[in-house]
């Protein structure tokens, strides 16, 4: 029996217990999360006080008691002794920014991609995350992890880039060299974690959304490819080898365009940033859009569908026809639409998600993804 090993993972599950409530209800007192989690109130105590002293957890000061007792000490996440580093491997540039663990952006920097070969990619990435640790050091904050996103497949058992058309990628083993280059470049020894775009900008809304009832998202990323990230039941949904969500190589029109993973008629060749830049009226692209949330709606049924994307920035009309669109093909079957908004963090959605993406993990231990640095 692994006795140790199913204590730690015990203690690993009660602390995110704990973490999760005080995100979802800032100020409870440790009596009140012995309550509601249903652990002793010694269990609560204990770990508490290692949350505050490792920086999670942080004291607001002290609040009468409900009736007769003492009063008692409110607890909220710790927003300023943490931080996380997210990283987006865009097609044409580099984004990475520091956020606290409550979304907070706190640093951000980009950089036009130098080349699309994959140790020429770790090693500029590796680069930018130096510097934003050492602004992270300069504020007395300590690096709880690393998240990536990039524009393809990535499979996280295996740490391989399955697919990654737009980068000219396949099946790279992509973990090894990027923990490499991190620690080459002088990051301490902390998980590193990796997704799709798509997927770390859905956990950009998700992770950091004051909506803690909804449990289900699709954020649809519309640039030089297309993608969806799928949060279903409050956890990603990848697929079997992190292909779920490629809707940018779905099908709408057989026999159509070539894409550039080799299919005709793929949804990127009418919706993707090429496409949209030939078209003469950018009202076709919108349509297509509308058609692919249709398609996701009826599929997954989410709570709401964000779109963003470089190509939502650059023609913000396409969102208008897109919604327009499936409230129409809703109205047809007497249904209502999911809401549709655009992203929060407009270009650093997939950045900020790749943070959210090591807070994600930490607080599902039950599912660990963590990689950490190569030593």
């Amino acid at each position: 029996m692994k006795t140790t090993g199913d204590q730690q993972l015990v203690k690993r599950i009660n602390r995110s217990v704990l973490l999760r409530l005080l995100r979802a209800h800032p100020g409870l007192s440790r009596a009140r999360l012995a309550g509601e989690s249903g652990l002793t109130k010694s269990t609560v105590s204990l770990l508490v006080r290692e949350l505050i002293d490792e920086g999670w957890l942080t004291e607001t000061g002290l609040t009468a008691a409900s009736g007769l007792g003492r009063p008692s000490t409110p607890l909220q996440i710790d927003a300023r002794t943490r931080g996380l580093i997210g990283v987006e491997i865009a097609v044409e540039a580099l984004r990475v920014v520091t956020v606290s663990l409550l979304g907070q952006v706190l640093w951000t920097v980009e950089e036009p991609l130098d080349s699309t070969q994959p140790p020429a990619v770790c090693r500029q990435s590796a680069a930018l995350v130096a510097r934003a640790y050492a602004e992270m050091a300069a504020q007395g904050r300590q690096l709880s992890g690393v998240g990536i996103g990039l524009p393809g497949a990535f499979d996280d058992a295996t740490g391989v880039v399955r697919f990654a058309p737009n980068l000219g990628w396949r099946n790279v083993d992509f973990l090894p060299q990027i923990t490499q280059a991190l620690t080459l470049a002088g990051l301490p020894d902390v998980p590193v974690h990796v997704q799709n775009e798509a997927d770390t900008a859905a956990l950009s809304e998700y992770e950091f959304s004051e909506d803690e009832a909804q449990n289900s998202l699709i954020f649809v990323t519309c640039g030089t490819g297309v993608g969806a990230g799928i949060v279903l039941n409050d956890r990603l949904f990848t697929g079997m080898q992190g292909m779920a969500g490629e809707i940018g190589h779905s099908i709408l029109q057989v026999d159509g365009p070539l894409c550039s993973c080799g299919r005709r008629g793929c949804a990127e060749t009418f919706i993707g940033a090429r496409a949209l830049a030939r078209m003469v009226d950018t009202r076709r692209g919108g349509y297509y859009l509308g058609v692919l949330l249709q398609n996701l709606w009826t599929t997954f049924n989410p709570g709401s569908l964000v779109v963003g994307g470089s190509s939502c920035e650059r023609y913000p009309g396409i969102v208008t026809i897109a919604q327009d669109t499936l409230q129409a093909y809703a109205a047809s079957a007497g249904m209502e639409a999911p809401t549709v908004r655009a992203a929060r963090h407009g270009l650093l959605a997939s950045a900020v998600g790749a943070a959210a993406l090591v807070l994600h993990q930490y607080l599902r231990p039950m599912h660990p993804r963590a990689h950490p640095l190569a030593t």
